[in-house]
């Protein structure tokens, strides 16, 4: 009988020694569970400013694709006034273009501000730095009637627009 219980005795032994290890999960440290809600705020962040960026170039682009229609127009009335008197419609139609690029610098403004102050688009403001500047020569430009210049230099700005979101992940 001595002799079965050693031979039993090395066998749970070495069964309970190199058997399968249990492990338990262990819940995800508080630092993991922190750099992921980081990373998810900043991957949000970034989805919103390049939303807003596109959103920004399709309204650019839209208002220039008008604009060349519009201004051709308001030239053409412009030459046929000089030999009479102003079209009171002519003059309102300059004065909404000129309130449209208005509009566009104080959009453009705002978004240099968002990503100025947001510190995950941060990163991606020196490429937009500048847009709202752009967007107030074109204002002035229109301002003095140079309507078709001014669209040149909404152009560049689309470019600048363009540029951010190709650098944005």
């Amino acid at each position: 009988m001595k002799k079965l219980i050693v031979p039993i005795c090395i066998l749970l032994l070495s069964t309970t020694a190199f058997g399968q290890r249990r492990t338990t999960k262990r819940p995800a440290s508080s630092a993991a569970k922190t750099s992921a809600a980081t990373d998810a705020a900043a991957a949000a962040a970034r989805n919103k400013g390049a939303t807003t960026v596109a959103n920004q170039i399709k309204n650019l682009t839209t208002f220039l694709y008008l604009l060349g229609g519009v201004a051709k127009n308001i030239e053409a009335i412009d030459v046929a006034a000089k030999s009479g008197q102003p079209s009171p419609t002519n003059e309102k139609n300059k004065a909404q273009l000129r309130s449209s690029f208005g509009d566009f610098r104080a959009g453009l403004d705002q978004l240099e501000t968002d990503f100025r102050n947001t510190p995950e688009l941060q990163p991606y403001y020196t490429k937009l730095a500048g847009s709202a500047s752009g967007a107030a020569t074109a204002e002035a430009q229109a301002a003095a009637g140079h309507f078709d210049q001014a669209g040149r230099t909404l152009m560049g700005v689309v470019g600048r627009l363009a540029d951010v979101l190709v650098a944005m992940p």
